[in-house]
């Protein structure tokens, strides 16, 4: 149909109607602040509100990106619609009568209006037809099996709409069609019959079923999900994608969860229908479900709508199949895991159980106690990597450790990507803490090698050099002439990667006062140490300075004259030493960074791009069926032929968010950026800097 020119009568009664805090509290998780509200903006990636929505003005607007507009603009920007397909929309939901400048577009306009409606009403009364059928005798097996077996009682019966489809062949399609008058066509397209291959009449889709309605957002009757009761295969039985009914789109309990997820910060994503049921009807109503798929990125997105954390719980099976569709579902978003955007859990229940067999033995704070401690999605996959192997076989060792470089190669995140490598050298190594060294050193030179690319110097620009120098010399500085800062600088190196200094002096110096450390602390504080996790005030109290003059003989090729005799400049820059390490690591980082970012420009460049013209060329060659999804085709065919410039394409723009995080973390205060405590910040406070004196 053609997009209708809309009466201004029409537009303007949507406006004056329409709320601006009830549609866009529907995308985003508003929070009252005075007269407005705020909120994460949905245009682009917020990490703080700043997303306002005006009640007395009609209006939202985000101060980061500047996205603003009326309700009307906010929907069309959000679901990329038409004026007009808004307009009508909003229409719809607040019973605006529309009205069209032709008459022929009204009429048209109407009849597939009044269609869409249609259909609603017609799944609201099979849901009717089925709730009813199930208090009768012919659904006494389905009740008592949702009584006893499921152990639901009426009222959560009642919330779900649950009902029974009859044994018989046509027991629906008589009803809807034969009594309740509904063109037998309307009833196909809802899904809920077939039309026999002889032309003769219908038969109902769903038959000796227990039947569970699937809503939409608005709480309309969609789809329905049937179980079977005698066995027969397939156990569940979805509705076909329909004009109201899309699978990919939609998340079962969604309709009555939001409200809970957006109190609770936390959506729980579970694989069944009964698993969502068990777990409002205890009290925990967060909960969801995918409809017979993967967890798609869409229905991930819709979900961080009203989570502000957007913490998402998979709590599928532990058994095979279910860490199989974890594993799918983390696929499907681990870019979005991998970036932040998402924070993803896993939860497998003690047994091998699903949530609805949980509770059904165990208590809910049983179940909420594990909830809290479900494990992040990485640790997680490192469990199920390391879990029944043998590391004192060779091969099986090297399997695993291959497998975690190539997970903790694609965190852009440098502190996260350190912890995981020494988290992981230390389970690797059972204990051993001087092969806990030597795997971490291994493991990190590894995922160096599977992330860092554009390590050659002619990835760098002029000026790199004398930046790089004067960063590490900083850094250097701090150490030597601010004692209590040399646990707060070692930790930030270790955290953010930088293992060493580029310039040989500068890794000459470390290296000597590595020596001087670990000959006063001895190699356990050492190793203590050099995670940041030692004992700060053995190591403030050596000191370095006159050991070093002592040694001067010793460091053949270092010049110490700038390090251990400070000028005025580097007095002045002392009084506040954690802006001037904040400035010095963060440039260290940067110029990797952007290193990196200039050879994988480059690489995505110099790759051949295959266009969908050319796709599609080769598929018709090829020859396609007509039953083929020749869209899915051609964009797998797409993906496969630019797989190695979707790679660079992908971990091109990996690095750039990470620049721009970068960027942002140095904006914060000091402390935050180096990892520190307050009470490690206090420390430093009243004794900083210490000057050297000849």
């Amino acid at each position: 149909m053609d997009t209708p020119r809309l009466h201004p009568e029409t537009i303007a009664a949507v406006k004056e109607r329409a709320d601006i805090v009830d549609i866009v509290s529907e995308q985003v998780v508003l929070k009252k602040r005075g007269k407005d509200f705020v909120g994460l903006c949905p245009f682009h990636d917020d990490k703080s509100p700043s997303f306002t929505v005006s009640p007395a003005k009609q209006f939202y607007y985000c101060f980061s990106c500047g996205a603003g507009g009326n309700p009307i603009k906010f929907l069309m920007e959000l679901g990329k619609q038409s004026f007009s397909e808004v307009v009508l929309d909003l229409a719809k939901r607040y019973q605006v009568p529309v009205r069209t400048l032709e008459v022929q577009q009204h009429q048209e306009l109407q009849r597939q209006l009044s269609r869409r409606e249609r259909l609603y009403e017609v799944l609201a009364v099979a849901t009717q037809f089925y709730e009813q059928s199930l208090r009768r005798p012919e659904g006494a097996a389905a009740l008592d099996y949702l009584r006893r077996s499921r152990q639901l009682q009426e009222s959560t019966i009642q919330k779900f709409q649950l009902g029974y489809a009859p044994a018989q062949w046509a027991s629906l399609a008589t009803h809807l069609i034969e009594q309740k008058r509904f063109p037998a066509d309307l009833v196909e397209e809802a899904g809920l019959v077939v039309a026999r291959r002889n032309g003769q009449g219908y038969y109902d889709r769903f038959r000796d079923r227990l039947m569970i309605p699937i809503h939409d957002l608005q709480g309309r009757v969609v789809g329905f999900g049937g179980r079977t009761l005698t066995g027969e295969e397939p156990k569940y039985l979805n509705s076909p994608e329909t004009t109201l009914f899309e699978k990919g789109k939609l998340l079962f309990g969604l309709d009555k969860a939001r409200a809970a997820i957006a109190k609770q910060d936390q959506a729980v994503v579970v694989e069944g229908y009964f698993d969502v049921i068990a777990l409002h009807a205890a009290g925990i109503d967060h909960a969801v479900a995918s409809l017979g798929t993967a967890l798609s990125r869409q229905q991930v997105k819709l979900l961080s709508r009203y989570s502000e954390s957007n913490q998402i719980v998979l709590n599928f099976d532990a058994d095979r199949a279910g860490a199989k569709a974890a594993e799918r579902a983390i696929g499907e978003v681990e870019d979005l895991a991998y970036q932040g955007q998402v924070q993803l859990r896993v939860l497998n229940l003690p047994g091998g159980k699903d949530a609805d067999e949980y509770l059904q033995r165990h208590s809910v704070a049983d179940y909420r106690e594990l909830l809290a401690r479900s494990p992040l999605w990485l640790d997680w996959q490192i469990d199920q990597l390391l879990r029944d192997r043998n590391l004192d076989q060779a091969d099986q060792f090297q399997a695993v450790v291959q497998a975690i470089v190539q997970l903790l190669g694609k965190l852009p995140n440098t502190p996260l990507r350190t912890h995981y490598v020494h988290q992981v050298a230390e389970r690797l190594s059972q204990g051993e803490a001087r092969t806990a060294v030597q795997l971490a050193s291994d493991l990190r030179a590894q995922v160096r090698g599977q992330r860092w690319h554009g390590q050659a110097s002619r990835w760098e620009k002029p000026g790199d050099d004398s930046i790089r120098e004067q960063a590490e010399a900083q850094i250097l500085k701090v150490y030597l002439h601010c004692p209590r800062l040399r646990l707060a600088v070692r930790k930030t190196l270790h955290d953010r990667e930088i293992q060493g200094f580029s310039l040989q002096p500068h890794r000459l110096l470390w290296q000597a006062i590595a020596e001087i450390e670990e000959a006063h602390l001895g190699f356990a504080a050492m190793y203590q140490v050099e995670r940041g996790e030692g004992n700060g005030d053995d190591l403030a109290a050596i000191d370095l300075v006159p050991i070093l003059r002592d040694r001067l003989d010793q460091l053949t090729g270092v010049s110490l004259g700038g390090f251990l005799e400070l000028s005025e400049n580097d007095h002045a820059d002392l009084t506040h030493p954690l802006p001037l390490l904040r400035g010095a690591v963060a440039l260290v980082e940067r110029l990797r960074c952007e290193k990196r970012c200039r050879h994988l420009l480059d690489s995505w460049a110099r790759q051949s791009i295959h266009t969908f013209e050319h796709c599609i060329e080769q598929l018709l060659q090829a020859g396609i069926g007509e039953d083929v999804d020749a869209e899915a085709q051609i964009t797998a065919l797409h993906e496969q032929l630019n797989q190695e410039a979707l790679h660079f394409q992908k971990l091109y723009y990996n690095e750039r968010r990470y620049l721009q995080q970068l960027d942002q973390e140095r904006c914060l205060n000091p402390q935050a950026f180096l990892g520190m405590t307050e009470h490690d910040a206090t420390a430093i406070a009243p004794t900083t800097p210490q000057p050297i004196s000849a």
